[in-house]
């Protein structure tokens, strides 16, 4: 039942009730009834509307509570939740300390754009501030990287998240995917291992 039906019921039960006063003679009763029987039926039936009223006001009310904004307490219980998070990626992005046989191999690194395959570039870059440390950029992305010792000579620089490596030989280099094991772009050359071919 909606609210304007509910509305109309009252409203016929209040003009009936008018017009009919209990205490009177016209008040309409079955033979053998008292006059206080009606009154108690009256009283009855109002309860009843009256209860049918609430029951739809209810609803009402819970649907606006359920539809108010967070309250200041949500939000900084959200605030805290967040807070682990923040701190997870700044410890990630901490340097990765090196040693100093990293930073000789380091010292060897060629940087600046390498001209690749198929009109493709590799940037390799020293990162300002930290010792030993390189961004190492391919299309959009760009890899942080340490130098790593190998047993070939050859220098090799080394994203451990990505698994990306950089390997620099005296002719050329490559970048590598070390967890899939393949190449990604290869046949790179900068100034000093183009003018030693």
């Amino acid at each position: 039942m909606g609210d304007a039906e509910v509305t109309a019921v009252v409203t016929q039960f209040v003009a009936r009730q008018a017009a009919y006063p209990p205490n009177t003679p016209s008040w309409p009763h079955v033979r053998g009834q008292s006059i206080e029987e009606p009154f108690m039926i009256r009283s009855f039936a109002l309860t009843t509307v009256c209860a049918a009223l609430f029951s739809i006001a209810c609803p009402s009310a819970l649907a606006q509570d359920a539809g108010k904004k967070p309250t200041k307490t949500s939000q900084a219980k959200a605030k805290a939740k967040a807070k682990p998070k923040a701190k997870t990626e700044a410890i990630a992005a901490t340097p990765e300390p090196v040693s100093p046989s990293q930073l000789e191999i380091a010292a060897r690194v060629m940087t600046g754009d390498a001209q690749c395959e198929f009109d493709q570039r590799v940037s390799v870059q020293a990162i300002a501030g930290q010792p030993g440390h390189f961004k190492v950029g391919f299309k959009k992305a760009t890899y942080t990287m340490v130098p790593q010792e190998t047993t070939t000579g050859a220098v090799r620089l080394e994203d451990k998240r990505s698994g990306v490596m950089w390997l620099q030989i005296p002719s050329k280099s490559m970048l590598m995917n070390s967890k899939i094991g393949q190449r990604m772009v290869d046949s790179c050359t900068q100034v000093q291992q183009r003018a030693a071919s």
